[in-house]
């Protein structure tokens, strides 16, 4: 879901997107699998922010991508090639 949100906040401010073609953007991705973080997450994501550095948003996108499954991360705000858990993270602009 924060992935989602994201996306709408950086294609509108960033790119200039018209709010509704990217409103109807978030729609058609939302046709995926997305993952809604629970208590347990958050708490979670406190952790990874403790143990990693990492910002409590980015932990969040972290803990709930480890949580459905993913093995690649695809981030340009965190470290590339990082490991994580089993979880790498790589930068698709680097």
């Amino acid at each position: 879901m924060q992935v989602l949100q994201e996306y709408f906040v950086t294609v509108t401010r960033k790119l200039g997107v018209d709010a509704s073609i990217a409103r109807r953007k978030v729609e058609l991705l939302a046709e995926f699998d997305v993952a809604a973080p629970d208590l347990a997450d958050i708490l979670a994501a406190i952790d990874l922010h403790r143990l990693h550095g990492f910002s409590f948003w980015d932990a969040l996108v972290v803990r709930t991508a480890k949580q459905s499954g993913c093995t690649v991360l695809f981030s340009e705000d965190m470290q590339d090639r990082r490991e994580i858990d089993g979880l790498r993270i790589v930068n698709p602009f680097g």
